[in-house]
């Protein structure tokens, strides 16, 4: 049992350091795509009018994706419980970019239409409320969303925290409004735990942290909003 452990853990070990090293070279990549879109901003800048005739092309584009998202958010589905206590959703799951707000039919959301900017997620701990909409964008992204209300134990709500500061690809933070003090969520899937020391946090963060489920491996936990 205890070879066991240790093998599971160095595997643990060994996933998030190779999800730390993507990271890093996602960051290399981003700061070489802002200089070239940078050059083309300036050139465009040749072509003013141009531009605008795009820009209102492009208002309209969105405008009609907005609506599109705001159809998507509603589509109808449920949750499945499983054996393990994870529920699974039924359903469509949108995810068109929007800027107008989305309901979700669960809270926490476990996915959907969400705004562009994801919300950063590498191991952090917001002790204000983010805004679902770009939380649902980290989910996309592989991560799993910690949260808990105000019935949560103090000592629980810090435990937790100190595991996510040392997660990549979690992120935390309070939802007043949640059913249980205490939830665990990820893309399509979300489950309630009864304590920070609760078995079930480790085994969700390691089946769902970049699991099976993410529609974007890989994808950036870094460089979106913070709080």
């Amino acid at each position: 049992m205890g070879s066991a452990n240790k093998t599971g853990s160095a595997d643990r070990k060994a996933r998030i350091e190779e999800m730390r090293r993507a990271e890093r070279a996602r960051q290399r990549r981003n700061r070489i795509l802002t200089i070239a879109a940078s050059a083309v901003v300036v050139g465009g800048l040749v072509v003013g009018g141009v531009v605008l005739i795009q820009s209102q092309t492009g208002d309209k584009a969105a405008a009609a994706s907005d609506a599109k998202g705001a159809s998507h958010a509603k589509s109808p589905g449920h949750f499945v419980t499983g054996a393990d206590g994870v529920r699974t959703w039924k359903g469509t799951l949108g995810r068109t970019h929007t800027t107008k707000t989305v309901s979700y039919p669960m809270e926490p959301p476990v996915g959907g239409d969400h705004h562009p900017v994801w919300q950063n997620c590498n191991g952090d701990v917001y002790t204000k409320p983010v805004d679902s909409m770009n939380a649902v964008h980290s989910l996309e992204h592989g991560a799993v969303w910690v949260t808990y209300n105000s019935k949560a134990a103090k000592a629980d709500v810090d435990a937790l925290a100190a595991k996510v500061r040392k997660t990549p690809y979690t992120l935390m933070s309070p939802v007043e409004d949640q059913k249980d003090p205490i939830m665990l969520s990820a893309w399509a899937h979300q489950r309630t735990v009864t304590s920070a020391s609760d078995p079930n946090v480790d085994k969700f963060l390691a089946e769902f942290v970049q699991g099976a489920q993410t529609p974007e491996p890989g994808a950036a936990c870094t460089n979106g909003l913070g709080q």
